[in-house]
């Protein structure tokens, strides 16, 4: 899940993880954006978007392992900060 806490609308938001990318094109502040993974693959989740100022920010996040589940959510903060909150099973 993606939640828009950065006090503005964000524009062209992309995340990329492990062998695939989902995104919208936009996000009204406040909003959520819900999405299931399916990680195939092993490598780090990153998150882009354009802030409401026209800055284009661009996160690295947690590296996902192949066959994870859980939950994995990607929160939009004020000043172009991205927080990652994973809540991942160990790679078996």
């Amino acid at each position: 899940m993606i939640e828009n806490r950065s006090g503005g609308a964000v524009q062209l938001l992309e995340v990329d993880y492990p062998s695939a990318s989902f995104g919208a094109d936009s996000l009204a502040a406040g909003a959520d954006f819900h999405y299931r993974l399916q990680v195939q693959g092993s490598g780090p989740v990153s998150v882009q978007y354009t802030a409401g100022d026209g800055s284009q920010i661009k996160k690295t996040g947690p590296t996902l392992v192949e066959r994870q589940e859980g939950r994995l959510e990607i929160v939009l903060l004020p000043g172009g900060q991205v927080d990652f909150h994973p809540q991942l099973t160990p790679h078996p």
